[in-house]
Formats: C-alpha cells, structure tokens, sequence
C-alpha cells in the first residue's frame, strides 16, 4: 500500500504480509463506502485467496488472482512473457467488433444467455452475500462462457486483469487531434484526477476487463472500454492477469531453445 511522504512507520505487528478480500455484506447497504465489503486479510495470497484456511483445490482451471502488478511482471519475465499494452489488450478483448458496447455486440444478455461471470443483480443487490447465495460471489472456470471473435475466454468479467501502463484517466484525451496513432504504449506517469484518499497522486497501473463483482448498479467494467487504475503493489481477490507474446518474441524465443538443444 502506497502512503504519503513522511507518513510515521506502523507497528511491526501491523507489517503482516496480506491482500484485501471481498467479504460482501448481509445487508442492503449504500455503495459510497466500498470499506463495507472488503477487507484487508493477513495471510491472503493466490495459493490463500480468502486467508489462511482458504486454498485453491479444485480450482487449477479458475484464474489466479490476489496477484499484484509487480507479482504478475516478475511472473510474466520468469516465464519469457509478458503484461499487454492496454491497447493490445482492448484490441483482443474486442474480437473484431468495433464500437461494441460488450464483447460480444450490443446485448448484454442476448436471447437470454449470460455471456460472461458478472454479478446478476437479479438474484441479489450487490454486494449482498447469504447462504442461499452461495455465499460470497467468486471466479468462475475458464471457458464457461462462450469465446469472443478471436476464440478468446473470458477477456470481461470473471477477473479483472492487469496491463503494462500506467494509469492516467486523461490519456485517451492527449491523444485526439494527433490523427491515428498505431499501437500506443501507454503514458510515461500516472494521474487520476479523482484520487480522493492520499494528500498526494499514488502511481497506478491500469486493470480491464471487470470481475464477477460487476454490476449494472455500481460498477459496468465489463465492458472493454472500462478501464481503472489500481495500486502495482495492491493484490484483491478480484484482480488477476493474462500474458502475451509476440509473433516476434515468439520466434526469437523459439530460435534461442533450438540453438540451446544443438
């Protein structure tokens, strides 16, 4: 967690290793104070998504999550990959589909059918959580909702996803006038105009794609022009990450392996 300047070290008892938890709430409750359904959870981490005693059995086919920017980037060189572009990343997400509302077209629930892992405000407000729920809302399988134009899985909802640039919410703004600009890479630093809880601008990295935390009546994410701005050191049980490589990278890797086995 980023803090300002100056700000007097905490107790060693408070420096425990953790990440914050949706925890939902029993309740109807107003949206202004998201405090009322996270929390922040010593332990949390992706093998411990919900804390100790939690575990990821069973799930090796669900997305890894309470994973931060720079637990991700440290994977994503381990495994000679790396976080996309935002631009390469809303460019997959799209599937061809220019100026589409959603992923897959303009219905968000065409003749019926749920099309990705969002929040169906339907069964209960968010962020109420019961026993009748299935408690707290959570990932979903891969693949359990149909792929977009270019065969790709769950590019909204299920868990948001990390990218490569920083987060400014006036950086598609700098860009107008300046005519097509062919495969951005992102601003140099971070702003976001509507940080309200530290006296000073905290860096931030952008996060697309939504979650199953998504709703109609707070947060509309999964569509593939949201985007947010998140803490690189920040890991939530609702943020993971995808890795890509080039057709260049690819071929330059492949010609390293087979020059190594000679």
């Amino acid at each position: 967690m980023q803090v300002p300047e100056g700000t007097p070290k905490p107790p060693d008892g408070d420096l425990v290793a953790g990440a914050m938890v949706f925890v939902g709430t029993d309740r109807p409750v107003s949206l202004d104070d998201w405090s009322q359904w996270w929390t922040y959870r010593p332990g949390a981490n992706w093998r411990h998504p919900r804390g100790p005693g939690s575990d990821i059995i069973g799930k090796d086919d669900h997305p890894v999550v309470q994973v931060s920017y720079e637990d991700a980037r440290a994977y994503a060189a381990w495994a000679g990959k790396r976080l996309p572009t935002e631009a390469e990343w809303e460019f997959a997400a799209r599937g061809g589909l220019e100026q589409a509302t959603y992923a897959w077209g303009d219905d968000f629930r065409p003749a019926g059918q749920s099309m990705a892992n969002t929040w169906e405000t339907g069964q209960r407000p968010f962020p109420v959580v019961s026993a009748n729920a299935g408690g707290a809302a959570g990932t979903s399988r891969v693949r359990t909702f149909p792929a977009n134009g270019y065969g790709l899985y769950d590019m909204t909802g299920n868990a948001w996803q990390w990218v490569a640039d920083w987060y400014r919410a006036d950086f598609f703004a700098q860009l107008e006038g300046k005519g097509v600009v062919d495969d951005p890479q992102g601003p140099v630093d971070s702003f976001d105009p509507e940080d309200r809880y530290t006296p000073v601008n905290a860096p931030k990295r952008v996060t697309r794609g939504g979650s199953f935390l998504c709703n109609v009546d707070y947060c509309l994410s999964y569509r593939p022009s949201a985007r947010r701005g998140n803490d690189p050191y920040n890991a939530m049980s609702h943020i993971g990450f995808r890795l890509v490589v080039s057709e260049r990278e690819w071929r330059l890797a492949m010609n390293k392996e087979s020059h190594a086995s000679t």
